[in-house]
Order: C-alpha cells, then sequence, then structure tokens
C-alpha cells in the first residue's frame, strides 16, 4: 500500500540524522526527486535476508525489528530501528544480498532510496561517508557487546538489558517524565531480542512483575524501576 502523500525529505526525521544531515540541498532535491515511499502493516516485510539490496531503506516512523534465523532455526533480532534510522547500507556498500530481514513492529513509513543515488552521495559528499563509516563502525561495536553479553551473562540480566535497550530506543523524549515508558511487544519478540526461548523470557517478567520492577497487561509491558534494571543488567559488567 503506497504512502497517500509522498513525504517531503526536508520535514524528515532522517533529515537531522547522521547521513542525511550532510546533505546539501541539492542532494537532498535529487533524493526526493527518485525516492519511494511505502507504508508497512504490522508484521510485514521491508525486506527479507537473501533478497537482492536495491537500495538504502529510511525509516520515517514506526518501529522496525531487524533479524537473523540461526542455524537451529530460531529467530534472533539484532537490531531494533525506529524513525530517523536508516536499513541496508552494508549489504550496499559490500555489494551483497541482504544477510538480516527487517519486519514492522507496528504500521510504519519507509522511504527507499535507489542504490545509484545511494552510491552518488558516498562518491560526491566526504562528510556523508565519513558519517556511514562511522555509524557502521558504532553498529559492529555494539553487535560484538552483543556476543559477548550472549556468552557470559545470565538470562536475567540480558533480559534487564533488553527492556532498557527498548526504553532509549523507543522513549519518547517530549512525553511526561513521570509517565513509565510502556512498550507493546511480544513475548516471542522478547525472547528473540534477549536469545531464549520464549517460555523462560515470560518467567523472568513475572517475576520482575512480582518484585515491583515492570508491570504487564496482554503484550503491554511497563517500566516502573527502570533503575533497578539498570543494577541488574550490570551485575556482571
Amino acid at each position: 500500500m503506497s504512502y497517500p502523500a509522498l513525504p517531503t525529505c526536508s520535514s524528515c526525521p532522517n533529515r537531522k540524522g547522521p547521513l542525511l544531515g550532510c546533505c546539501q540541498l541539492d542532494e537532498l532535491g535529487m533524493i526526493a526527486d527518485n525516492k519511494t515511499s511505502q507504508v508497512y502493516q504490522k508484521g510485514q516485510a521491508i525486506f527479507s535476508a537473501g533478497s537482492t539490496t536495491l537500495g538504502m531503506h529510511c525509516v520515517r516512523q514506526g518501529r522496525i525489528k531487524v533479524t537473523r534465523v540461526g542455524g537451529d532455526g530460531k529467530e534472533q533480532i539484532v537490531r531494533l530501528a525506529k524513525g530517523g534510522d536508516v536499513l541496508g547500507c552494508r549489504s550496499l556498500l559490500t555489494e551483497s544480498r541482504y544477510s538480516t530481514s527487517a519486519v514492522a513492529l507496528d504500521d510504519c513509513v519507509v522511504c527507499f532510496v535507489p542504490r545509484t543515488d545511494f552510491l552518488r552521495l558516498v562518491h560526491s559528499n566526504v562528510q556523508f561517508s565519513v558519517s556511514l563509516m562511522q555509524m557502521m563502525a558504532q553498529g559492529m561495536s555494539d553487535a560484538e557487546e552483543r556476543m559477548l553479553h550472549l556468552a557470559y551473562k545470565p538470562v536475567r540480566e540480558r533480559l534487564a538489558e533488553a527492556l532498557l535497550l527498548l526504553l532509549r530506543t523507543y522513549h519518547d523524549a517530549d512525553a511526561d517524565a513521570a509517565t513509565p515508558f510502556t512498550i507493546s511487544l511480544s513475548r516471542e519478540d522478547l525472547a528473540a531480542l534477549v536469545g531464549t526461548a520464549k517460555e523462560t523470557a515470560t518467567r523472568l517478567l513475572s517475576e520482575f512483575k512480582a518484585e515491583g520492577i515492570i508491570d504487564t497487561r496482554g503484550s503491554r509491558i511497563t517500566l516502573l524501576a527502570p533503575s533497578r534494571l539498570a543494577q541488574i543488567s550490570s551485575l556482571y559488567d
């Protein structure tokens, strides 16, 4: 389903992001002229692992999970994306197929910038290229830290860390500070983010709830004591 009114680059959250924030007005004009925009409903794939990489995906609004499937067939969430984030850059630069899949966690609007326009910016805009390298380096650092935590942190600590990651990623900066952060996320997705079984994630959530750290209602999770989660997540640091 196409977006009814094509979003403009000048009003996009990506405009002040690390990549498009480096673009001049004429470069933004080039992107705006050639990009397409799409609405994705909850559960719909933006792209799938193994498919051909044709361009860069700019998330205008919504929440997205980036996943990989392990040798055991289990899904692992390797990244969370939100409005202002970009997807697919590494595969574009390596001229490879997507190694991950991106799926909408809620209704999303995503703009697509063709490969030729993306590479034109890489070749002609030094600031864009530097910001891209910095972003990719940070992504590699985050992935290495995550792998380390999966190797030595108990599941309880990793669950606390995952809940804090959701807070950092999706908390509305303009929200009332006195209002606890609440997010809707299936137990399957939470388990895939933590790297554990759904039953284990559900049991530990119940423990956190009994301790007054969180509250749950269906798929909704409310963080009542983020500082307590921070303590739990750092026990093995």
